[in-house]
């Protein structure tokens, strides 16, 4: 760090003391991270400037990257960029950057070049850093320190989240060499007001177990007053230094700032801190009107360059001869006001003084001197530094034509280094701009509805997918009726792919007619082609079978002619979709293997993720789910190699491995996998770690289980996150035995799910019937147990129609197709439990299910052979009863689905269905009150209810209900009563109770 201290190290040796262990156990192949937090001035710098001082004297090497405060402009990967240039200019470690070539585009640009924009080489630059980085550490030990991250760019944060969790910090492989780095990042605490978006970075990073937080806190007054003393070399006075204890509270800065503004006549009997300062700021201005008038304008003009300037540039801004400027520069860093770096730059001493100075300009001042920088960046070069910055002093001098101007050429460094964030940041001050720039000012090479279109595309690359649905409407309402056709064609179905990304089916589907209606098909072009495409799609999914299937092959054809690979691989995705030989079937998957090889040699990315998408789930649906685990490891790869992880598809795959874990019982490697992604994906990617909520729920967490599950539901409408919260909401409810709730949660969800999809229900409708099935079934058996007639015809009135919905959707099917595997079987429990609801459990009907089941979901298998060995018992096959209820059991165990395993146990008790019955599982002896207690019960009677009929006190009969529970090895009131009319110790009543 080039920053130097004139000043002692005071109060906080402890805290230097965790930073020197951390470095010493990063020395020793253990990386680790600390978030260093305090309030403005209080000593992080400093704090910061020793632990990199100890660990040069360490032989660590230690690099360097700030973060810079320009209002709303986006720097891009600025402290890496300096990081990685300091890296490169030294010797010893620049032949490392020649196997990470990815790396070259970031450095590239900071000077000024690079290649062709790669917008899907994002994850690859995330990786090439990372790389570079285990590199770096491998030839020396390594210190990375990050200054001021409240002022990051969001491609800054998004990069350090993948070092810190998947990428530097990750330990290397069993017998590789230990990695030896550390990294130290520091923020103002003080600024992260609710909606700061460092703040859901900081949730995440501090859950790491890498990861550490230390936070400042002020200083004690004994070593605010003990740096006083140190500071001054001359005497100062008792009652200056409780005058600047009580002023500073805690902050070292402020404390150095009010002794450095003390006259230097200070004395015992002298006034000591002048009584006229208020606020830091008034010091620091103070201190800024001793220097000399010289001195004062080149801070100035420093200040509105930002924190830090180049030599050359504050040279040129102040227009001093040199001998003048460098005698202003000498006195205001003998001040220490400001500090010179190692790479002809000076920089403020602490941020605080620079916001000092800057708010103390004259508006007139400001507005001149930042229309002076604009113009010397942009006489300076094109990199992506100076382009941004010129766009911030642009806009603040209200040169609004050259930011336009600086504004575009940044968002052009912003795609070349794949920043989607700060692009369409860039993008979108840009559309703002040119409704107040003159027309003859406007770049004649853009238009709004081009420029609003890319802006659409980068925020769906950014993971935004309703800022791109609302930027590409906007591109729809620019487009006036003077606007090209294939223009107009082609905003028209960009607007219809982003809404099929976020379920807005109908509209997807009337603006993709729209598109395929503005231009014709012959003379054949390239727009026509996708707009049929996107088209094929849209009507696919609101049911239009015969449309897209006609417009698919005559597209087909088209896009033969034309050679347009990518095409011709979109559109035989979709016709496998409408095809007998679906993507279920080998011939299917055949067709979309060679789909992957059209699109993977035509370079289009996005659609090749279609094909492997499709190739995975069409082995899901057959139930091949060893061959689904590979197509959606080929899948993940390709997109973690190209920079699509966050893409729909990729999210798509990303879901489907975990719901196949989850299928397969591989419980602990799917919540394995949803802690690390929910790191890393985006708000609208939650749905992906979906099945870890149904591992929760298995495992008896309902309330973490459904927690999640609302949490899905609360944001922006999502299908998938929908269909997820559905399945865990309704379980939940039926596991709780709350069977109202269970109906109207799994009604609340068939109306939304088919509402989004616009077509015939969705196949998941079974499985929540299912669910919901088995609640109504529980509650028809208390019914019928209870004597209660009334309500028990009411649950099976209700399975009824619960069933035929069940059967009806399985019958069409979401796609006109027969069901698969998983279908069927979950088709197979909700006849089951409708029979159970109707009459009690039917052996024959459970067996179906099991088998049905037995095609790979040991969960489910394992559910239904609890209810089948029910059904034997109530049959009297006792041998098979107990042979079906352990092998349930041990599939619960193994699992950790403890609901399932004491349900199992609690059947074993009942039915004696132990091998050898132990003393505790036989039924002993109720008393006569008990007995009466036990036969109110069977009439739902209350405890209190239950002492009223027998004179007796509620807590007297709460008592005797405990006794009965633990006598019949019941777990519930319930279950109590049914082995009770089992065991012929209560009769039914012969009239329904009221």
């Amino acid at each position: 760090m080039a920053q130097t201290f004139g000043t002692p190290f005071i109060g906080r040796e402890d805290e230097l003391a965790r930073l020197t262990g951390v470095l010493e156990r990063a020395a020793a192949g253990d990386p680790r991270a600390v978030l260093l937090a305090g309030d403005a001035g209080v000593g992080k710098t400093r704090t910061l400037t020793e632990a990199a001082a100890h660990a040069a004297s360490t032989g660590m090497t230690v690099l360097t990257g700030h973060c810079v405060d320009l209002g709303d402009v986006g720097l891009p990967y600025l402290p890496f960029t300096e990081i990685l240039g300091a890296a490169a200019a030294d010797e010893r470690l620049a032949p490392a950057f020649t196997a990470h070539p990815a790396v070259d585009r970031l450095i590239g640009t900071a000077s000024g070049t690079g290649g062709t924009p790669d917008p899907g080489g994002r994850l690859q630059l995330f990786e090439g850093i990372a790389g570079l980085l285990a590199d770096l550490a491998d030839l020396t030990p390594l210190l990375l320190v990050l200054e001021d991250l409240h002022w990051a760019d969001q491609s800054s944060r998004d990069l350090l989240r993948f070092l810190l969790s998947r990428g530097v910090l990750q330990r290397p492989s069993p017998g590789g060499p230990p990695r030896r780095l550390a990294v130290f990042a520091s923020y103002r605490a003080d600024d992260l007001h609710r909606r700061h978006p460092l703040r859901p970075l900081l949730a995440e990073l501090i859950r790491l177990p890498a990861v550490d937080r230390l936070e400042l806190r002020p200083m004690a007054d004994a070593d605010v007053a003990r740096l006083v003393r140190a500071l001054r070399t001359g005497p100062v006075s008792d009652g200056t230094v409780r005058r600047i204890v009580d002023r500073a509270e805690g902050n070292a800065f402020y404390a150095e700032e009010l002794l450095a503004a003390l006259p230097g006549d200070d004395t015992p009997d002298s006034s000591g801190v002048p009584g006229g300062l208020g606020s830091l700021a008034d010091v620091l201005l103070i201190r800024i009107e001793q220097l000399s008038e010289t001195a004062q304008q080149v801070l100035r003009t420093a200040a509105v360059a930002g924190r830090r300037v180049g030599h050359d540039l504050l040279r040129d801004a102040v227009q001093l001869p040199e001998e003048e400027l460098e005698s202003a520069l000498r006195e205001a860093v003998g001040r220490q006001l400001m500090l010179p770096g190692d790479d002809a730059t000076y920089s403020f001493r602490h941020a605080l003084t620079r916001e000092a100075v800057y708010a103390d300009l004259l508006p007139g001042e400001r507005v001149r001197l930042h229309g002076l920088f604009a113009r010397l960046l942009a006489e300076e070069g094109r990199s992506a530094k100076s382009a941004a910055e010129r766009a911030h002093h642009s806009r603040e001098s209200h040169d609004l034509a050259d930011a336009l101007a600086a504004s575009l050429e940044a968002a052009d460094h912003a795609q070349l280094v794949g920043a989607p964030a700060e692009e369409l940041r860039h993008l979108e001050t840009a559309l703002e701009l040119w409704a107040v720039v003159d027309a003859d000012a406007r770049p004649e090479s853009h238009d709004t509805v081009t420029l609003t279109l890319r802006a659409s595309a980068a925020a769906a690359r950014a993971g935004e997918p309703h800022r791109a649905v609302q930027l590409t409407r906007s591109a729809l309402a620019r487009a006036g009726a003077d606007t090209d056709s294939e223009l107009a064609a082609r905003v028209r179905y960009t607007l219809a792919g982003n809404l099929i990304r976020i379920d807005s089916l109908n509209d997807a589907f009337t603006y993709s007619s729209e598109a395929l209606a503005l231009i014709p098909a012959e003379p054949p072009s390239y727009t026509w082609v996708w707009a049929a495409a996107t088209h094929v799609m849209a009507a696919r999914q609101v049911g239009r079978e015969e449309d897209a299937e006609r417009v698919a092959r005559q597209a087909l054809e088209i896009a033969e002619r034309l050679r347009l690979g990518d095409a011709q691989a979109d559109l035989i995705i979709s016709l496998v979709g409408m095809e007998a030989h679906n993507r279920r079937t080998a011939q299917g998957r055949d067709r979309l293997r060679r789909a992957r090889e059209l699109a993977r040699t035509a370079g289009n990315l996005p659609v090749e993720m279609r094909a492997l998408f499709n190739l995975a789930i069409g082995c899901y649906e057959s139930g091949a789910l060893d061959e689904c685990l590979t197509w959606v490891g080929d899948g993940l790869d390709r997109a973690r190699r190209a920079g699509l992880l966050s893409s729909p598809y990729a999210l798509e795959l990303r879901y489907l491995e975990s719901l196949v874990l989850y299928t397969l019982g591989r419980w602990d490697e799917c919540a394995r996998a949803a802690a690390e992604d929910a790191e890393l994906l985006p708000s609208a990617g939650g749905f992906a770690t979906g099945p870890a909520l149904y591992v929760a729920l298995a495992r008896g967490e309902l309330d973490a289980a459904t927690t999640g599950a609302r949490a899905l539901l609360d944001r922006p409408f999502d299908w998938m996150a929908t269909l997820v919260a559905s399945v865990v909401l309704t379980d939940a409810a039926a596991l709780r035995g709350d069977a109202e709730e269970a109906v109207r949660r799994m009604s609340a969800s068939v109306e939304a799910l088919t509402d989004a999809s616009v077509s015939e229900r969705p196949d998941v409708v079974v499985r929540l019937a299912a669910l919901t099935l088995a609640a109504v079934a529980d509650a028809a058996e208390e019914s019928r147990l209870s004597g209660d007639a009334t309500a028990a015809k009411r649950c099976a009135e209700t399975a009824a129609d619960l069933l035929e919905l069940a059967r009806s959707t399985a019958a069409r099917g979401e796609d006109g197709t027969e069901q698969g595997p998983e279908g069927l079987a979950w088709l197979a429990r909700a006849e089951a439990e409708g029979v159970r609801a109707a009459t009690g459990p039917d052996v024959d009907a459970w067996d179906r299910a099991v088998t049905a089941f037995g095609y790979g979901d040991p969960y489910e298998l394992a559910r239904c052979r609890r209810r089948l060995a029910e059904a034997l018992l109530t049959a009297d096959r006792r041998e098979e009863a107990a042979e079906q209820a352990h092998g349930a059991r041990d599939t619960a165990v193994r699992l950790g689905a403890v609901p399932l395993r004491e349900a199992v146990d609690a059947l074993v008790r009942r039915g004696r269905l132990a091998d050898t019955p132990a003393p505790g599982d036989r039924i002993a002896a109720l008393t006569a009150r008990e007995s009466d207690v036990l036969r109110l019960l069977g009439r739902g009677r209350t405890n209190r209810q239950i002492g009223e009929e027998l004179f007796i006190s509620g807590k007297t009969a709460s008592v005797h209900v405990s006794n009965i529970l633990a006598k019949l090895g019941a777990a519930s009131r319930t279950e109590a009563v049914a082995i009770a009319y089992r065991e012929g110790l209560i009769e039914p009543e012969t009239t329904a109770s009221t």
